[in-house]
């Protein structure tokens, strides 16, 4: 009697210490209310755009934050405070760094600032105790946090050249529009597709608005597109509703930003 007891205890035990296998598709997209948050930001990215570069930068800095720390937890690296903290803080660091500079220095501050932290990230990795595998996830993880992060200011940048702030209202306007309409119920290539020529669209509108004419149109296309990669990256390997609200947020906004940059540069600056 005793004998059988402990044996379904044992087997019990190992069934409840078996890793749990996830079924279904890993791609889960993150829906309507952060698609709406995702508007929400991009539509504080646009107003400000309009004013003095300060005010852009603290939409900036808020998109900035988010990203950090959306990208760590879609990762699995939670919680990596250290990590999203240095992140940020690269991010911040390129803020300044723009608002005291020329326009025209913006990838030099840039590349500069990622120069500096690829040093900080690797003395901060050589205090990880994990083991080898751990300690590389760490370290991807946090240099694409920092380079994402860096990357979000490049509305900041584009503001601060000839081009102005049309670029940076385009470009988060057509990425609102693609994340709100990607969050409808469509089959998925369908929703892709009617996304995309919605962030179109919106550059006609936007274009009208501020004397950009078709290059309008050509800017939204682009933000658009470079958010439904966002969405796509904020959608992989089974995310948690936190990455959904962070990475998910941020990621088509942040991924729309070296696109603005360029193409601001090339067809409006």
């Amino acid at each position: 009697m005793t004998t059988d007891a402990t044996e379904r205890t044992a087997v019990t035990t190992t069934s409840a210490d078996a890793p749990v296998r996830r079924t279904g598709s890993p791609i889960i997209p993150p829906g309507i209310q952060p698609a709406l948050l995702t508007a929400v930001l991009a539509a504080l990215t646009a107003a400000t755009a309009s004013l003095a570069r300060p005010a852009l930068a603290v939409a900036v800095v808020l998109l900035q934050a988010v990203t950090a720390a959306g990208w760590f937890r879609l990762n699995g690296m939670w919680p990596a405070r250290q990590g999203i903290a240095l992140a940020f803080l690269a991010g911040l660091v390129t803020d300044v760094a723009l608002l005291t500079t020329p326009g025209d220095r913006a990838p030099t501050v840039m590349v500069g600032t990622l120069g500096v932290w690829v040093v900080l990230v690797l003395v901060q990795q050589m205090r990880h105790h994990g083991s080898a595998d751990e300690r590389l996830a760490s370290l991807t993880a946090t240099a694409a946090s920092t380079v994402l992060t860096v990357l979000a200011a490049g509305y900041l940048a584009v503001a601060g050249t000839a081009a102005g702030g049309t670029p940076v209202v385009v470009g988060a306007v057509a990425v609102a529009v693609a994340a709100v309409v990607r969050a409808v119920p469509f089959p998925p290539v369908v929703s892709a597709v009617v996304a995309l020529l919605a962030a179109a669209g919106s550059g006609m509108v936007t274009g009208r608005m501020t004397g950009t004419g078709t290059d309008g149109v050509l800017l939204a296309a682009a933000a658009g597109c470079c958010a439904l990669i966002g969405l796509r990256v904020a959608s992989y390997d089974f995310p948690s509703r936190f990455v959904h609200f962070t990475a998910g947020v941020a990621l088509p906004l942040t991924a729309a930003a070296p696109a603005m940059y360029l193409l601001g540069r090339i067809l409006v600056g």
